[in-house]
């Protein structure tokens, strides 16, 4: 499959700051070489140091790891996963049906 690098760059110019550094740190190693060219370059037009990086790496340090030595993403949004345990599989959103494990970051995990 090819990459398609304006496809890329759109992408990269509307996601968050956050986002951006979760795919230059955590999710280093599943990204493209030439995609990890754009995001860095569209976190130094944003401002981002280095430094920022390496904290934003660090405070990540917690995320859930998969068999395949993978980081693992939340079930509900894009973030890495730090808490794995039950939670009920909703119908439609809100009826609960049944009990299964599901990975979730920081935000969901409360």
């Amino acid at each position: 499959m090819e990459l398609d690098l304006d496809r890329v760059r759109a992408n990269v110019k509307t996601a968050s700051t956050e986002d951006l550094l979760d795919r230059a740190t955590v999710y280093r190693a599943e990204m493209e070489p030439a995609a990890l060219l754009i995001i860095e370059e569209e976190l130094r037009q944003r401002g981002v140091t280095a430094a920022q990086q390496v904290d934003h790496q660090q405070r990540r340090q917690d995320v859930l790891i998969d068999q395949a030595r993978m980081p693992r993403r939340c079930a509900l949004c894009s973030k890495p996963a730090v808490w794995r345990g039950w939670r009920w599989h909703r119908l439609w959103g809100w009826l609960p049906v049944f009990p299964r494990p599901m990975a979730l970051c920081e935000d969901h995990a409360l």
